[in-house]
C-alpha cells in the first residue's frame, strides 16, 4: 500500500500547486466541469476522502451512511456540510488537507487486498486506494485546465489506466448493457516513454494511445472523436466511447 498512498499523497501536491495562489474569487469561479466551480470540486473531493476514510476505519459507521446515502436521504456533499458550510476557500483546502491526511493514514494500515464494503460493490483496499487518486487527478485537471495552469503527465497515470482496463466489464454495466466476450488489447505509451501493455497480445480489438490521452478519454474529460486514441474493432471504439470507472449515470459519448 506505501506505493499508492505515496502516490496519492504525490497528486495532492499537485493538485496544491493548482490551488495554491487562489483568491477568494477563484475558489468561486466555474470550472470545465460543467456545474461545478473550484469550491465544490475540493469539497466533494474532501467529503469522498472522509466516506473512504469511514469505510477502512469504521466498517459500522459506513453502514449508516451508505444507507442514508442510498435511500436519497442526505447527499454525499451534505454529510459534511456542517464542518464546512462556512469556510472561506482557503480555509476548505485546509479542511481537506486534514480530511485527506486520516484518509491516507488509514490506507496505509490496511493489507491491501482486504475487502472493504464500499458505495458499490466490495472492493480491494488498493483498487480503493487507487480509485481516491483517480478522482484526484480527474478533478485537478479539471481545475488546472480551467485556469490555464500547468499539469504534467507523470507515470502516476499507469494507476489510472490499470483501473481503468480492469473495469471495462462495470462500463458496460452501468450502462445496462451486456460486455462483448472478446478481450481488448491496451497499448499506452508511458510519460517517460516505456511501453505499458494489458490484455493478450494476439487480441483482434485493439485500444493504442498515450496514458494521458487514454486516462482523459476514461475519465469522460475528453471525447473519442477529439483525442488522438487509436482504436481497432468495432468492440475497442465501443468501450473507449462508455468507459467510466465510477459509480453515476452515464455521461453521452460525446461529452467532455
Amino acid at each position: 500500500m506505501e506505493q499508492i498512498c505515496a502516490d496519492i499523497e504525490a497528486e495532492t501536491e499537485a493538485l496544491a500547486g493548482v490551488v495554491g495562489g487562489f483568491t477568494e474569487e477563484l475558489w468561486r469561479a466555474p470550472t470545465v466541469a460543467e456545474g461545478w466551480d473550484s469550491y465544490e470540486t475540493i469539497l466533494h473531493l474532501g467529503a469522498t476522502d472522509w466516506i473512504c476514510d469511514l469505510a477502512v476505519s469504521n466498517p459500522a459507521g459506513f453502514a449508516e451512511v451508505r444507507a442514508r446515502l442510498a435511500n436519497g436521504e442526505v447527499s454525499v456533499h451534505e454529510l459534511v456540510r456542517s464542518e464546512t458550510n462556512t469556510k472561506a476557500g482557503n480555509e476548505l483546502w485546509r479542511w481537506f488537507l486534514e480530511i485527506r491526511g486520516s484518509m491516507v493514514d488509514a490506507l496505509r494500515k490496511t493489507e491491501p487486498k482486504a475487502r472493504i464494503t464500499w458505495l458499490g460493490p466490495d472492493i480491494g483496499a488498493r483498487s480503493l486506494a487507487t480509485s481516491r487518486l483517480l478522482e484526484t487527478w480527474t478533478h485537478s485537471h479539471d481545475l488546472a485546465d480551467t485556469f490555464d495552469v500547468p499539469y504534467p503527465p507523470t507515470d502516476r497515470l499507469r494507476h489510472i489506466a490499470h483501473i481503468g482496463y480492469v473495469t471495462r466489464e462495470f462500463s458496460y454495466i452501468n450502462r445496462g448493457m451486456s460486455m462483448p466476450d472478446q478481450p481488448v488489447r491496451l497499448e499506452l505509451l508511458s510519460p517517460n516513454g516505456e511501453s505499458w501493455t494489458w490484455g493478450p497480445s494476439n487480441a483482434e480489438q485493439l485500444v493504442v494511445s498515450t496514458a494521458y490521452e487514454f486516462c482523459k478519454v476514461l475519465t469522460r474529460r475528453l471525447p473519442l472523436r477529439e483525442s488522438t486514441v487509436e482504436t481497432k474493432g468495432a468492440f475497442a471504439t465501443e468501450w473507449m466511447e462508455i468507459a467510466q470507472p465510477w459509480i453515476e449515470p452515464p455521461r453521452i459519448s460525446d461529452e467532455a
